[in-house]
C-alpha cells in the first residue's frame, strides 16, 4: 500500500491508482469531464486538477492521469485549484455554450461571467467519443484530425465510414450533447438557474475542508469576527 497525504490527512492507495481514484475512495469529490470510469485515463479538459507539493513548492497535476506517490502531499480545494477550474469552465463555456452538463458545472463553482467570447463549436475535445468509439465498440470509427485551433473530431478522410454501426455510444458519452434547460433559443452565455452559495470555508481556510455537507453550504466554517 502507498501513504500519501490528502487535505491534511493520512491516506492509503493501492500501487497504479492515481490520485483521482484515491480521492474517490476516501468520499473527496473532484469534478471531472473527459473522464470516464470504463475508458482510459485522458487529462484533457484539467478540471480535476489538484495542488501537490509543500507551499512554496507546489504545482497543479490532472489527477486522473497522475499516480498516487509514497509522501506525497495533496491539496484538492485550494484556492489556486478552484480558480484553475472556473478559468477552465469559462473556456469551456465559450467554446459549447449550449451543454446542461458545462453550464450545471458553471454553477456549481460559481462562474458568474463569460470574459470570452462565444464560438459555439459544440465541442470541447474531451476524447469521450474517441475513446469509447475505440475502447468499448471496437470500431475506431472516429479520432481527432490536425491540431490547434484546426484541430476535429471526424471520420478518416471526412467521409462515412464503413466501421460505423451507429450505435449512438458517442453521442450518449458527449457532454456538449446534452442541451441545456433554456433550450436553443437561450438570452445569456451563461444561465446560472442551479448558481450555489459561494464556498465560505473557501475564504477562511483557503480550501474547503466541511466533512457534514457539501463544502461552504452550512456555513458554520465561517468564523464569528464580531466576538
Amino acid at each position: 500500500m502507498i501513504k500519501l497525504f490528502m487535505n491534511g490527512m493520512e491516506v492509503q492507495a493501492e500501487e497504479g491508482w492515481t490520485l483521482l481514484e484515491t480521492a474517490k475512495f476516501y468520499g473527496l469529490e473532484i469534478p471531472t469531464l473527459c473522464h470516464n470510469d470504463g475508458l482510459t485515463p485522458w487529462g484533457g479538459c484539467r478540471l480535476c486538477v489538484v495542488e501537490i507539493g509543500v507551499t512554496p513548492k507546489t504545482r497543479l497535476v490532472s489527477s486522473c492521469t497522475y499516480p498516487a506517490e509514497e509522501g506525497l502531499v495533496v491539496h484538492t480545494d485550494t484556492k489556486r485549484v478552484i480558480r484553475a477550474r472556473r478559468m477552465m469552465i469559462e473556456l469551456m463555456l465559450s467554446t459549447a455554450p449550449m451543454s446542461k452538463k458545462i453550464q450545471d458545472l458553471a454553477s456549481k463553482f460559481g462562474v458568474t461571467q463569460q470574459r470570452f467570447p462565444p464560438r459555439n463549436e459544440e465541442c470541447v475535445y474531451c476524447g469521450l467519443c474517441v475513446r469509447i468509439c475505440d475502447e468499448q465498440m471496437n470500431a475506431r470509427a472516429i479520432g481527432f484530425q490536425n491540431r490547434g485551433y484546426k484541430r476535429k473530431i471526424s471520420t478518416p478522410f471526412d467521409i462515412k465510414s464503413e466501421e460505423c454501426r451507429l450505435c449512438g455510444a458517442c453521442i450518449y458519452i458527449c457532454p456538449a450533447c446534452s442541451a441545456r434547460c433554456q433550450g436553443p433559443n437561450a438570452e445569456t452565455d451563461i444561465c446560472n438557474a442551479c448558481l450555489q452559495v459561494e464556498p465560505t470555508c473557501l475564504e477562511e481556510y483557503g480550501e474547503l475542508t466541511c466533512w457534514m455537507y457539501d463544502a461552504g453550504r452550512c456555513g458554520t466554517c465561517v468564523q464569528d469576527k464580531s466576538r
